[in-house]
């Protein structure tokens, strides 16, 4: 019941207002909220790395040493946490009746363009309007997909735990932020006896303008948008754990009856320049447009190929934390060297000295948190560039099951054979590269082989101990 919490969550992502949300519950005496506690890259705000006497190194450890450090004298604690933060203390808080949780939304396409914005201009907080920094910024259909995604999957998640465990939530959207009545109304909610007279608004709303006047290129962005299922109107409903099937990045033939269904981690590139070779190729497309695609292409294949999970874990390392291009890798890359000491150089520059040994050395690290992260026991996400073959093919499975599964070792022969069975004319397939500053056969052995079996058991029972040589 309102007013029994032990301590708070205040469920959020990026650019949802929850740094203002959180600095008016902290003008109520009894409640203090302290930050974003379980991001994986810092404690409570950026550049922290202690709080409550937990270092980051014990709380990545044991993240309910901190949970149950946070409790003060007459206040009831909260934190922010958004999807990417440790999933072990969202399943935890979720099943707990003692933590009150508030979910604080935003139009998605509001977050998505604030988000790139403050990304480009560098600026995150506005206290002082004098020092707003202004961008406009091109809209990516794919990228805001994806960020539409996760965004519901993570509302979803939250929405069948309550349900599940009987529990409610104070639901907040952006727009009542500056609400007293609201605000008000949380504070009874999470169990203060205290009320506040005026909303505090020392932070600003740093892009008050119209979103066309945000983004170039406006009139594309509206034509990508009347194209995506927003409500998920065209999902036939199931009772399975609802996973994502990934549909957008589908690669369907323009003139061939061909799907690719790529796993990441893969040759993705390859198989879209062999389909487009055959004509063209579409992407982007949701699951209503996926089924409209079907109907018009009776007896199409489906095809999805597999990596030899020694040389995908290997490849994923040295194309995302080894290499510094990646910005979306960043954070992540950031903290397995200070956390997980893998030992990659921090710069492009500074690779002196990252001779093949200290190579081997940072791979058999990386592959030590692999097996915690894909174990759920980091806080860190599961990335679909490192995440198990065998979980992707379970979420794609749920909107469609490939009817052509190939061994990258043999790429050539089955797309030669698809395309025998479609009457095709053959269009050379070409191998992706995989060599990289220190290939895979330089320091690969029997200790690399067994870790990379233990983390990936189920991916490996198609495959020979050294198939990924051939």
């Amino acid at each position: 019941m309102p007013g029994d919490f032990k301590y708070f969550v205040v469920f959020a992502e990026m650019r949802t207002g929850s740094n203002f949300l959180e600095q008016n519950i902290n003008q109520f005496p009894d409640l203090c909220s302290h930050g974003e506690l379980f991001n994986p890259h810092f404690i409570g705000g950026a550049k922290k790395d202690a709080l409550f006497g937990v270092s980051l190194k014990a709380r990545e450890k044991d993240p309910f040493q901190l949970l149950g450090a946070i409790a003060e004298d007459g206040k009831i604690p909260g934190f922010r946490f958004f999807n990417d933060h440790d999933p072990r203390i969202l399943a935890h808080c979720l099943n707990d009746p003692a933590c009150g949780k508030v979910i604080l939304t935003r139009n998605v396409l509001d977050a998505y363009v604030s988000r790139k914005i403050a990304a480009a201009t560098g600026q995150w907080k506005l206290t002082n309007l004098k020092h707003q920094k202004t961008a406009a910024i091109k809209f990516d259909a794919a990228e805001f997909t994806t960020h539409l995604e996760t965004t519901q999957a993570f509302q979803i998640r939250l929405l069948n735990a309550l349900q599940t465990s009987g529990q409610t939530a104070f639901y907040i959207n952006y727009d009542d932020l500056h609400s007293l009545d609201v605000l008000n109304g949380l504070a009874r909610f999470l169990g203060s006896t205290h009320q506040v007279e005026a909303v505090n608004r020392d932070l600003k709303r740093q892009n008050p303008a119209s979103i066309k006047s945000k983004v170039e290129n406006h009139a594309e962005m509206k034509a990508e948008l009347a194209r995506i299922d927003f409500m998920g109107l065209t999902r036939t409903p199931n009772f399975e754990p609802r996973r994502g099937a990934g549909v957008p990045r589908f690669a369907l033939g323009e003139k061939a009856p061909i799907i690719v269904m790529p796993i990441q981690g893969g040759p993705v590139e390859n198989l879209r320049d062999w389909l487009e070779g055959h004509g063209g190729l579409i992407e982007g497309l949701n699951q209503k447009e996926l089924r409209q695609w079907r109907k018009d292409n009776a007896g199409f294949k489906a095809i999805t190929v597999l990596r030899h999970p020694v040389l995908r874990a290997y490849l994923g390392f040295c194309d995302v934390i080894l290499s510094t291009d990646r910005g979306a890798y960043r954070g992540i890359r950031e903290t397995l060297i200070r956390q997980f000491k893998v030992g990659v150089p921090k710069k492009n520059s500074d690779g002196a000295g990252y001779d093949l040994a200290a190579h081997k050395k940072a791979f058999l690290a990386f592959l030590k948190f692999l097996k915690s992260n894909l174990g759920n026991q980091t806080s860190l996400r599961i990335d679909p560039v490192w995440a198990s073959q065998t979980a992707s093919l379970d979420g794609a499975a749920h909107v469609l099951i490939p009817s052509h599964v190939i061994h990258e070792a043999d790429l050539a022969a089955g797309l030669a054979h698809l395309e025998g069975l479609l009457g095709l004319a053959p269009v050379a397939a070409l191998p992706a590269k995989t060599e990289r500053r220190f290939n895979l056969s330089d320091i690969y052995d029997a200790d690399i082989e067994s870790r990379v079996r233990d983390i990936y058991t189920r991916d490996y029972l198609n495959f020979g101990f050294s198939d990924w040589k051939s």
